[in-house]
């Protein structure tokens, strides 16, 4: 079966990795299964995929996506924070590239059980994994006026976050905020983005990271890669936003200067113009790797 899903920076992820035909790939973020179904088609029988997502649908395409696959596959409802944990729960020990795709599909972004979208009405909630027990809902209802403010700011990188914070709080007073078009048409009177993106784009981007503890997961990741991977093996992190570019960046710096890692990539890779012409979503895609010494 063919992944009728396009993933972000494919081409470019498949020319400047390293992989065995024997390999152990670790996809952390399996989403649709595209950079897996990829990679597989490198891999024969004696190597290994193990995919993870917090999210069974996405798992339950991939299974199919790689039914026909010569190698190996194990798809693991986790966070990928976990990886470690669950790799040596699965009786493996190494991995040779570990790659972890940042970003959602539109599929996740526009599922209304999700409440992640501006674009329509819908119960406002931003969990990735159900087994989550905070929502958005109740982070814009219950958050103290300053701690909602640093959210806002911290992870959106909103300038006007103080005020869009005070207007949240106003409102709940008189009104539980539950929607996302509620938070939009708020975020909307305050913030001017002279068209260039909708004015609530980066309080939502804020509010899901903050629910899904995104970059503490991504730390954690980033944090075990290195116990993970076999020497010469290799790392590859697709970010999508400033934040996380700037920890993976970072890291893979700070590994350098330890003697761990060796950087692959001196500059982030980005999509071409032809791809972003056909996927406008890769636009803010870069592409960082590094390689165990």
């Amino acid at each position: 079966m063919s992944a009728k899903h396009i993933p972000v920076l494919a081409e470019t992820l498949l020319q400047w990795i390293s992989i065995g035909k024997d390999a152990v790939f670790v996809d952390c973020t399996l989403g649709h299964g595209g950079h897996a179904y990829l990679i597989s088609k490198k891999l024969s029988s004696s190597g290994m995929i193990i995919g993870f997502d917090v999210d069974q649908k996405s798992l339950d395409y991939s299974a199919d996506v790689l039914a026909g696959a010569e190698c190996r596959a194990a798809l693991v409802k986790s966070n990928f924070c976990r990886v470690k944990d669950n790799l040596h729960r699965l009786g493996i020990e190494k991995a040779d590239l570990i790659l972890a795709d940042l970003g959602f599909s539109s599929g996740q972004v526009e599922d209304p059980d999700r409440g992640m979208s501006f674009q329509n009405n819908m119960p406002l909630d931003m969990r990735l994994d159900e087994d989550i027990e905070i929502t958005a809902a109740d982070i814009v209802n219950t958050v103290p006026e300053e701690e909602l403010a640093d959210i806002i700011y911290q992870y959106g990188e909103e300038r006007a976050s103080r005020k869009i914070a005070r207007l949240i709080c106003q409102r709940r007073q008189h009104q539980k905020i539950t929607s996302t078009g509620q938070l939009a048409s708020l975020t909307a009177r305050v913030v001017r983005t002279g068209g260039k993106q909708h004015p609530a784009t980066r309080t939502f981007q804020a509010l899901r990271i903050a629910v899904n503890d995104e970059l503490g997961a991504l730390g954690k990741l980033l944090q075990d890669a290195p116990d993970i991977l076999n020497p010469g093996g290799q790392i590859a992190v697709i970010s999508f936003h400033s934040l996380e570019d700037r920890i993976v960046k970072q890291n893979f710096k700070e590994n350098k200067q330890a003697g761990i890692y060796e950087i692959v990539t001196k500059k982030p890779l980005t999509a071409s113009e032809g791809e972003v012409s056909e996927n406008p979503r890769s636009r803010s895609a870069k592409l960082r790797i590094a390689k165990l010494n």
